[in-house]
């Protein structure tokens, strides 16, 4: 089976030890910290670019997208994508803690994928240094090449080659999208779309490399 086909085929099968209980009281349906030896639980763009290491600064493991993979996607959209695969969601708030590992320029970049259908018809968050038509702004991929939909959003992200904290929050009912950086009381990006309202959620890259780590995902109410 090829990667287009084996990813928008996935059945969902939690990875041991990292799926929340489904009765957690703080409605979390997905906690990875990533303390294992390989990553169970994903499917991805191109296995062969992840892994898990242990990063000296925390002494600890984390997912790392360590190489491009050799994935070309059916209409342009990122290139590297880890997809977690028991969740399909509609509402909800992730927290992710992200590290870029790649040189300081315009597109130097993470990503993170929701709303993911198939491999031509998802969402992605691309949080870049610099902002312009294809960076640093929330895109829909729908049967054709990436479109930015982001209503409200920053210059530019301020990486550098510490570790960042990241949340992505979605609520389909009202269409809005909010992601911030750091700072959790202000959005650097927003917009509104109904055109998925479920999917599968993600991490990943266009074009660079970096690392995650301490991945909580929490079920709006009512989702």
């Amino acid at each position: 089976m090829g990667i287009v086909a084996a990813l928008a085929t996935a059945s969902p099968s939690p990875s041991q030890g990292q799926k929340a209980d489904a009765a957690d009281p703080d409605g979390v349906v997905v906690r990875d910290d990533f303390e294992r030896e390989t990553p169970d639980g994903w499917d991805f763009t191109d296995k062969a670019a992840w892994r898990i290491v242990r990063e000296k600064d925390r002494d600890n493991r984390v997912l790392e997208l360590f190489q491009a993979s050799k994935y070309e996607p059916p209409v342009r959209s990122p290139f590297n994508m880890a997809l977690r695969r028991e969740a399909d969601l509609g509402g909800f708030t992730l927290d992710v803690k992200a590290r870029s590992t790649t040189r300081d320029y315009g597109h130097r970049d993470l990503c993170l994928i929701f709303g993911y259908v198939d491999p031509s018809h998802f969402y992605y968050v691309h949080i870049a240094k610099e902002a312009d038509p294809h960076a640093n702004s929330i895109f829909l991929v729908d049967g054709k090449p990436r479109v930015s939909i982001a209503e409200d959003r920053t210059k530019g992200t301020a990486w550098t080659d510490g570790w960042h904290d990241v949340r992505l929050k979605r609520d389909p009912g009202s269409g809005l999208i909010e992601v911030y950086f750091d700072d959790m009381k202000k959005p650097v990006m927003t917009a509104h779309d109904k055109t998925f309202p479920h999917g599968r959620i993600g991490l990943g890259s266009f074009d660079d490399t970096g690392m995650f780590d301490d991945l909580v995902v929490k079920r709006a109410e009512g989702r």
